[in-house]
């Protein structure tokens, strides 16, 4: 069994803790712990926009609090991100976060992220096969 605090990550684990002025992950179940997919709770700050693109992951987003919108850039279709919605990059899609408050949410990456992943220019991830050779 796996039990991890939020909190105490927050506190002890920096670690597992990526961010940058405008968003906090904190990796609660990374690769190496074998559950064959990542988990993560994500802070985007209020007024931010975030472009992403995985190219070699798929993810699920449930939002806890806070409110946004997310944009398919493919169809320019938009969609409000609140608490209770979620949303699936089943394509590798090419979106548009834009956090209007504070947006908290729980992310899973499959197949998961080893936690020394960083967004690339093009908003994606390295893939897997990449971080290893390197």
């Amino acid at each position: 069994m796996i039990v991890r605090d939020l909190n105490k990550i927050l506190q002890d684990e920096q670690q597992r803790v990526v961010s940058d002025a405008q968003w906090t992950s904190v990796r609660m179940l990374l690769a190496g712990d074998g559950m064959g997919f990542s988990f993560h709770i994500t802070m985007l700050e209020a007024g931010s926009e975030h472009t992403f693109e995985y190219k070699h992951h798929f993810e699920s987003v449930y939002c806890m609090e806070g409110r946004g919108s997310i944009t398919d850039i493919a169809t320019g279709e938009t969609h409000p991100i609140r608490p209770g919605m979620m949303y699936a990059l089943n394509l590798h899609d090419r979106h548009i976060v834009r956090a209007e408050e504070k947006l908290v949410m729980a992310c899973c990456f499959n197949p998961p992220v080893t936690g020394t992943e960083v967004h690339r220019e093009d908003g994606s991830y390295a893939p897997a096969e990449e971080l290893r050779e390197a």
